[in-house]
């Protein structure tokens, strides 16, 4: 029986999303962080499970040629940030995990026989991300630190040069740090609940390296808050505006439901497949850029528009994928939840003089319900949900639909697994899948799906 603080000699045999290398001791599952498929290590158990336990490397003996040479691109908290899963594998190794992880979510749980088409990988592997969150904390010594939660837990990890963020957001950060900790500005407890300033969120548009500066606070008017937009934008000209977003609630939850405009301008502009978008902070944009211009076209290679189709874009965010779409197809209907992103949707059709798009706000799937009733027969439906995937509800309303082709863009294989497996029940047949890697070194993948 494996037990407890018992030590094995183990060949780490696979990988999870989540980074842990997963071995077997005579037939029983144990996840162990920081390893790679190859490793020989020595491997201690820490937890045992019913079916499954955990262990911890205590010796590396025979290290997998999958591993990279330099884990954190210099940062020094990969071991005890939650945010990347590979960092510890060369690019190529990540690749191969994650093409291997979507196959096998649509082989499992989709029940599809057909092979992935190879992942699209990345060009640029560090500085992608044109969007970060990072968490204030007071320390066990009573300094003020910001960077990630560790893994699985709510602990802060202090990162103030994340190698995945533009050099801008450390630079950044580190003077809205510095700023609290010479006002001795209250920063928010979790645990208890008191504390003003919460989080820092930093949003920049690639195309002109201009940056939104968003701080979360319990409150409208935070303490020196407009001191503190004064002394960034005289420090950083890429500083384009200032907000608070207000979050009063004890919640894990980032952001709170109010927004509080404080300097400069309400939204950045930054341009995608030549199409000019406004995005706004509470407004979904994806993170990386140049690979979601990849994306993009890879879907608009898929579905092979003819020009005159009628498209419905469900989840649409501020229009980004129906709006590059748009000089392919005849006319667009955009669907959105967030307010302020269908505002952003209908501004950037104006500003790029796309008539032939409406844009109303609405819960996607009933939205999509209400479509079928009302007789919308579009040609091409493209859905890009969030991890949860469609639902039931919106699956049943493609079918209502009959859209001759579904396009859809997943971040998270089991779900388009799943949801490609319902509208194949209701006569549509799985044409081809890729992975696309939007999101290096993290335990994260996209996948673009074609059913027709």
């Amino acid at each position: 029986m494996i037990a407890k603080n018992q030590t094995y000699e183990v060949r780490i045999e696979d990988i999870t999303l989540e980074g842990s290398g997963v071995c077997r001791i005579d037939g029983f599952a144990v996840f162990v962080p920081m390893t790679a498929p190859g490793d020989l290590a020595r491997v201690k158990i820490v937890k045992v499970l019913k079916s499954y336990g955990f262990g911890i490397m205590e010796e590396l003996l025979e290290p997998s040629p999958d591993r990279g040479a330099d884990p954190c691109g210099g940062c020094g908290v990969f071991r005890r940030c939650g945010g990347c899963a590979f960092r510890h594998l060369t690019y190529e190794a990540e690749l191969r995990l994650k093409e291997k992880a979507v196959k096998d979510a649509f082989q499992r749980l989709g029940s599809f026989s057909q092979e992935p088409l190879p992942i699209l990988g990345a060009e640029q592997t560090d500085g992608y991300r044109n969007k970060a969150q990072y968490p204030l904390a007071v320390m066990s010594d009573g300094a003020i630190a910001a960077g990630f939660y560790a893994r699985n837990s709510h602990r802060v990890v202090p990162a103030e040069n994340c190698p995945l963020q533009p050099p801008v957001f450390g630079k950044i950060l580190g003077e809205i740090l510095e700023f609290l900790r010479e006002y001795r500005l209250p920063v928010y407890r979790e645990e208890t609940g008191q504390g003003i300033y919460r989080h820092v969120y930093l949003r920049q548009a690639p195309s002109t390296g201009k940056v939104l500066v968003c701080l979360v606070a319990v409150k409208k008017n935070p303490p020196r808050i407009r001191e503190l937009a004064e002394r960034l934008v005289k420090k950083f000209p890429e500083t384009a505006g200032v907000w608070v977003n207000v979050n009063p609630e004890r919640t894990n939850v980032i952001l709170g439901k109010h927004w509080q405009h404080i300097w400069g301008e309400k939204e950045l502009t930054d341009t995608l497949l030549g199409v000019e978008l406004g995005i706004s902070p509470a407004s979904f944009y994806q993170v990386n850029k140049a690979q979601t211009e990849r994306l993009y076209r890879l879907a608009f290679d898929f579905g092979e528009f003819s020009g005159d189709e009628e498209l419905l874009d469900l989840y649409c965010g501020i229009g980004s994928i129906g709006l590059t779409a748009y000089r392919q197809i005849g006319r667009l209907t955009g669907v959105e939840v967030v307010p302020e992103a269908v505002e952003n949707a209908r501004k950037n059709a104006r500003r790029n003089g796309m008539d032939r798009a409406e844009f109303f706000c609405a819960d996607a799937s009933g939205a999509a319900k209400r479509l079928a009733e009302q007789g919308l027969r579009p040609g091409v439906i493209v859905v890009d949900p969030p991890r949860k995937g469609c639902g039931p509800e919106v699956i049943e309303a493609i079918g209502e639909m009959a859209p001759e082709k579904v396009l859809m863009i997943s971040c998270n294989p089991s779900t388009a697994a799943r949801d490609c497996k319902a509208l194949c029940g209701m006569g549509y047949r799985l044409v081809k899948y890729q992975p696309v890697d939007l999101f290096p070194r993290t335990g994260h993948v996209e996948t673009v799906v074609l059913l027709s």
